[in-house]
């Protein structure tokens, strides 16, 4: 009963957030912006661009790839790993796709696109923290891949991204262009603890892997 009503709790919180987050500027949003902010990015942004008078017209695919130390004392580039391509394949056919399959990269790079400006530099705190996630899914990402070995270490990950227009229906007479755009941004580093953990966790593999 407890727990119940601990949910029932939290799933009102999260929805009066959220109610917010979209509604029009108030007292209450002036006041906790900030909170509101906290909670909602950038994992449950709302995005109308669906219902906009002009959707959004274009296949975004989005790459990732990786600087890793080996534990010879190499370094290593990976190839790229067409993220995109891979939630694609993991929705083809599947009746009930996760939310993160169909969202999370999606929003992701979204939001990384809308708090940057043309030169990839972040604009205000916002910016930062679309890094700070991307970071994050790279590093889940190449982990899922097995981008490195035991005893090797994700030292920096790159991402680009593959743009081209969705072809108009022959009636409409609209016309665009066929040739795809690349957006290739810098080298991030990761985080000193998060290679860390990755090196950690890691080495426990290849101790565990022996040991059988």
């Amino acid at each position: 009963m407890v727990a119940l009503a601990v949910v029932a709790v939290a799933v009102c919180a999260h929805i009066g957030l959220v109610f917010l987050h979209v509604a029009p500027s108030n007292t209450l949003t002036k006041q906790h912006g900030s909170v509101v902010d906290e909670w909602v990015f950038p994992e449950f942004e709302q995005n109308w661009k669906l219902f906009a008078p002009n959707p959004l017209q274009q296949n975004v695919s989005v790459q990732l790839r990786a600087e890793v130390s080996t534990a010879d004392g190499e370094i290593r580039t990976t190839r790229w790993y067409d993220l995109s391509a891979e939630d694609g394949r993991a929705i083809d056919g599947n009746p009930l796709p996760s939310h993160t399959q169909q969202n999370e990269l999606r929003r992701a790079w979204d939001f990384f696109v809308a708090s940057h400006d043309s030169e990839d530099r972040p604009v205000g705190v916002r910016g930062t923290l679309s890094e700070t996630y991307l970071r994050r899914i790279a590093l889940l990402r190449l982990d899922r891949g097995g981008a490195a070995g035991p005893g090797d270490v994700v030292e920096r990950v790159q991402y680009r991204s593959h743009t081209t227009n969705v072809e108009p229906p022959p009636w409409s007479g609209e016309k665009v262009s066929d040739r795809p755009t690349v957006r290739e941004l810098p080298w991030w580093s990761v985080a000193a603890e998060n290679r860390g953990s990755r090196a950690g966790k890691s080495g426990q593999a290849a101790q565990e892997g022996g040991a059988a």
